[in-house]
């Protein structure tokens, strides 16, 4: 199992982090949309490391045309020497249009299909020559001169992950992306119900093969090296948990475990901002369902035991361990 780890904004602060993090043994390196723009980063850290993976996690995607999506992946892959994994995910409307002040299709599904494509027919033009025909319902791109085709390209197009909950958007993934990031909020049972049976059905749409693809799970950890420690990590997951939940698109995900009731209580107390109280809520029995939760010695194994046979990558917060404790938890996922 390849483990991935967060990697700073501060860009200044980029070149020790991305240091620290090969030195550690980690596969790949993080960034997400939030605060910052999730590229420069990487840009950085690709001219500061040798071996690990550079992974946008989550870039917006229907903030930005695929041609730009296009050359942002191919400079970044260009740059790392083949590296480079651009993670995309949809957004919801609020932040598109009122955020990014971008327009919002009501099949955001079906855009993601077509915007993934896309880039492909770009990268194709770019790399083996085909003419830019690309006609769609949402994007159109027909014009390529050779002052606009990159040369540097023997290291050919990033893969592509896409970040999915539901079912539709899950099986696009399986469709045309190379991996799937998996939302946090997740379950053992929402992975194998619902998740898994959606990929197979993309695999098969596509005709292709589940051996070719990746599923990277950020799976939440509770741990500690003391019992102040614990409980500072197991305060900040019930929060996060308690967050998403709120989420009426995410309903699914608690249904998987017979707490589907809770999804409306926590959406009426977040609009009432009671977030620490919805963090109460979240009980011992659902923080299992949702989280890993064992003694620093014990993490990888409840990792493996429970994910092993399904995830290739996953990625979480073990800050309140030990560097030393961190390495073994990092040392025993890679070699299970």
């Amino acid at each position: 199992m390849r483990v991935d780890a967060g990697l700073t904004t501060n860009l200044e602060a980029v070149p020790g982090e991305i240091a620290r993090l090969e030195e550690m043994g980690y596969s790949g390196a993080l960034t997400a949309e939030t605060a910052h723009d999730p590229f420069l980063p990487l840009a950085v850290a690709a001219g500061q490391s040798r071996e690990i993976e550079l992974m946008t996690s989550i870039a917006v995607a229907f903030s930005r045309s695929p041609m730009t999506l296009a050359n942002l992946g191919h400079d970044l892959n260009a740059y790392s020497k083949g590296r480079f994994i651009l993670g995309l995910g949809s957004q919801i409307k609020p932040h598109i249009t009122k955020r990014f002040s971008m327009p919002w299709h009501d099949a955001p599904a079906k855009q993601m299909r077509e915007l993934i494509s896309a880039m492909r027919a770009i990268w194709a033009s770019w790399y083996d020559g085909e003419p830019l025909k690309f006609r769609g319902d949402y994007y159109q791109h027909t014009l390529m001169t050779p002052m606009f085709t990159p040369t540097n390209t023997q290291y050919g197009a990033p893969k592509v992950f896409l970040a999915a909950v539901g079912p539709v958007m899950t099986q696009v993934a399986g469709e045309v992306a190379d991996g799937m990031i998996v939302h946090a909020f997740t379950t053992e049972a929402y992975l194998r119900q619902v998740t898994l049976p959606a990929l197979e059905k993309g695999f098969a749409k596509a005709g292709r093969r589940r051996e070719d693809f990746q599923i990277a799970y950020p799976c939440f950890v509770v741990t500690g090296s003391d019992e102040k420690s614990f409980a500072e990590a197991k305060a900040t997951v019930t929060k996060q948990i308690a967050f998403y939940g709120s989420t009426p698109a995410y309903k699914g995900v608690l249904d998987s475990i017979g707490a589907g009731e809770l999804q409306g209580v926590l959406n009426a107390m977040s609009k009432e901002g009671k977030w620490v109280e919805m963090g109460e809520l979240i009980t011992d029995d659902i923080l299992k369902e949702f989280a890993v939760v064992a003694e620093p010695k014990d993490v990888a194994a409840g990792i493996l035991s429970r994910y092993g046979d399904i995830v290739d990558r996953t990625s979480a917060a073990y800050s309140t361990v030990p560097v030393a404790e961190q390495k073994k938890i990092i040392d025993a996922l890679k070699a299970g």
